[in-house]
């Protein structure tokens, strides 16, 4: 056995480089594309820190403008990632980049509500189909059973965007403030808006839209993954977790897809509720100074990103999917529920938020995992964009019901008991889905190479061995 045969699902020693030579080819470019869109999404959590003074807006005209974003990109989700596959998704990466960052920069001519709403709402129709666009152009490139870690490397930009954002936000609100009579939180707006529109004329140099048309990858090479990826949708069809029907009606009658919808809403809700409020929650709690809040803002997430990384890939090492989705979620409602418990105490909030926050990032790349494994084709791209759409709801109702509750109670840890309440529900939904169609060992490529000597044993498949 060589040196490479233990760690490769096909026993190849090819296999194993070739893959390696993708993920170093796209994964860092799209976790540089994503942390900028991502930047541009939850900004708006500290540009509240003062913004919401500056225009007087109450905590539900907040809750209500961070969380339309959603309504948005709940509409024009499907149709972008369908029209992705018209288009190519190096065009559509690009095209919809820049169109975000010219709508995020746009927020420095906010005055009203209303202008607010307008706004957030276009972004999120530009922003539509993004994310689900690239899990599913990652599936173009790597078969089921490598999409857990994958997905996990670049899923990684998610807790990275915080970790490096918000002591980011932090320090361009306490610079900028008045700088060429503009107010700080209008200069975060504009400052974190330039890099993603430069990014979407390098999208277009830079990205291939399928192995095909990858000039960096050789014949040989080349043919490793596409060899893959048929085999990978034959045990799909085998298996019954892929239909030979491939079209968008398969997608939207397949009842587990729609049960996979439902548990990422649950687990938005929590996770979106955190993530716009945090910093807001932080000052609550006595802090003042906006770069301090920025560091507190990320320190879960560095907890979050670890156990991130080992969850996805635990993951795969037992080809196991739905109890890495649902003890984490349970992690992440036990931590929710005792931050609400201790808001009075920094230190005590923040440790029990970083024990959420590790429970709610861990489990994303594993569930995220689960549509472009279960479905092949048009209802691929299509299953991924209407889990993420609908699931992405909870993005609005999430921010709106913590901003409504603070304006009628005062108070932001009944919110937090809300939140806490739907994470404890993704871990009975998650469960539901049989074991037969959320594992990836179903999926196990056949192995390629054999000793074809008389009476000699074939090797077993690495990817199935115990």
């Amino acid at each position: 056995m060589n040196k490479f045969t233990k760690n490769s699902p096909t026993g190849s020693g090819l296999e194993s480089l070739v893959y390696g030579k993708i993920t170093r080819r796209l994964i860092p470019f799209l976790i540089l594309c994503y942390f900028f869109a991502y930047l541009d999404r939850v900004n708006v959590g500290f540009a509240k820190l003062h913004m919401q003074d500056a225009l007087n807006f109450s905590d539900t005209v907040y809750g209500l403008g961070a969380g339309i974003f959603f309504i948005g990109y709940f509409l024009f989700e499907l149709p972008s990632n369908l029209l992705m596959q018209r288009f190519g998704p190096r065009f559509w990466i690009a095209r919809i980049m820049a169109t975000w960052a010219v709508l995020s920069a746009a927020m420095v001519f906010v005055s009203t509500p209303n202008q607010f709403y307008v706004l957030r709402f276009l972004l999120g129709v530009a922003e539509a189909g993004f994310f689900p666009g690239i899990v599913f152009y990652l599936t173009l490139w790597f078969p089921s059973w490598r999409s857990a870690r994958t997905l996990g490397l670049f899923i990684l930009v998610t807790p990275l965007s915080t970790i490096i954002g918000s002591p980011l936000s932090g320090l361009i609100l306490k610079v900028f403030e008045g700088v060429d009579g503009l107010h700080n939180w209008q200069w975060l707006f504009l400052v974190e808006a330039i890099p993603s529109f430069l990014l979407a004329f390098v999208v277009l140099r830079y990205l291939d839209n399928d192995v095909k048309s990858a000039r960096w990858l050789s014949e040989a090479e080349k043919h490793v993954v596409i060899n893959d990826l048929a085999k990978d949708a034959a045990n799909r069809a085998r298996s019954g977790q892929g239909k030979v029907d491939t079209s968008l009606k398969a997608m939207l009658t397949n009842g587990y897809v729609w049960l996979l919808a439902l548990v990422f809403f649950s687990f938005n809700i929590g996770y979106y509720g955190i993530n716009f409020w945090l910093p807001s929650i932080i000052k609550s709690s006595g802090v003042s100074d906006d770069f301090h809040i920025g560091l507190l803002a990320a320190l879960p997430y560095v907890f979050g990103a670890a156990f991130m990384v080992w969850n996805s890939r635990h993951s795969d090492l037992k080809q196991e999917r739905r109890w890495h989705i649902a003890i984490p979620a349970l992690i992440g409602c036990v931590g929710l529920t005792l931050s609400a418990w201790c808001s009075g105490s920094t230190f005590w909030m923040m440790a029990w938020i970083c024990l959420a926050m590790s429970g709610t990032l861990a489990l994303i790349p594993t569930y995220i995992s689960l549509p472009g494994a279960m479905l092949s084709g048009t209802a691929a791209a299509a299953g991924i964009a209407l889990v993420n759409s609908v699931g992405n709801l909870a993005g609005f109702f999430g921010p709106t019901v913590l901003g409504w509750l603070k304006d009628t109670t005062g108070r932001t840890d009944l919110g937090l008991y809300i939140l806490a309440g739907f994470l404890l529900l993704c871990a009975p939904l998650i469960l539901a889905l049989p074991a037969r169609l959320a594992n990836p060992k179903t999926f196990a490529p056949e192995p390629e190479h054999h000793d074809e000597r008389p009476g000699a044993a074939h090797p077993v498949n690495a990817a199935t061995r115990r």
